[in-house]
């Protein structure tokens, strides 16, 4: 099995043993469920928005430790203060050294929308991310079916939540459906972890008008955002080009000025 095949593996194991101790009426219970969400949707439509969902990553399959150090509640005040128009919090627990608890903790302290970026293969994980304070969840077109996507899309917009789809090739432009407010264009393949931007450039030209585009993985300059956004693209996921710095928000800030 490749890498990814193995992740959705893993989070079946997972998911099956999470649903017999914790019910999605117990989900339902939390604080957060009713919330109203911030839309990331109108954030990157703002004119005076940076465009960047700041990433807060620990680890990953292809890096292996990022960055283990540094405290998740100094990182999202940092991006939150500096401009970031999202956050995205990984919170896969054995690829990715997230958590549930690292969601929830960000909710605490930023106003800004967050995205829940996990595998998410089953309604109960749309119910989760609810309870969890997350705007917006994540949905990988490589782990799903059209069908997968439309019913876990539908879902999530009933709940009141935003949906960024992430492609990776150009076969996949079919699990787009009206559910889908917003499309991330991968430029690392999950499968084989090459960054291929040209690729994701030339996807772009088939995105509907009518979704908001983002550009995800590999970016580390100010130039390739330059690039994308002539090709179209509102947002821009950056992880790894900050946490591997000793202070992240500190190369956010940074990075920020000089974009």
């Amino acid at each position: 099995m490749n890498i990814l095949e193995q992740i959705i593996e893993s989070k079946k194991r997972s998911l099956a043993e999470k649903k017999d101790w914790y019910s999605i009426k117990k989900l339902e219970a939390s604080p957060f469920f009713d919330r109203e969400c911030e839309s990331l949707v109108k954030r990157l439509n703002s004119v005076d928005t940076t465009g960047i969902i700041a990433e807060f990553k620990r680890r990953s399959p292809s890096k292996g430790i990022i960055n283990d150090k540094v405290s998740i509640a100094d990182v999202v005040s940092s991006y939150e203060n500096f401009g970031a128009a999202g956050i995205s919090i990984l919170t896969d627990e054995e690829y990715f050294g997230g958590s549930n608890e690292d969601m929830i903790k960000a909710r605490e302290i930023v106003d800004i929308p967050l995205l829940r970026k996990d595998f998410i293969i089953d309604e109960y994980q749309v119910v989760e991310a609810r309870s969890i304070g997350a705007d917006v969840i994540l949905l990988i077109a490589a782990c799903l079916t059209p069908a997968e996507v439309k019913r876990l899309a539908g879902l999530a917009k009933n709940l009141g939540l935003e949906v960024l789809l992430e492609l990776h090739a150009e076969e996949e432009l079919g699990h787009i459906c009206n559910g889908i407010d917003l499309i991330g264009i991968n430029n690392r393949d999950l499968k084989t972890f090459k960054v291929d931007i040209e690729r994701s450039l030339r996807m772009a030209e088939q995105i509907p008008s009518d979704k908001i585009k983002i550009s995800e993985s590999g970016i580390s300059d100010v130039e390739t955002i330059k690039r994308f956004k002539k090709a179209g693209f509102k947002g821009f996921l950056i992880g790894e080009t900050f946490m591997k710095e000793e202070d992240p928000g500190k190369a956010f800030e940074k990075f920020v000025q000089t974009l």
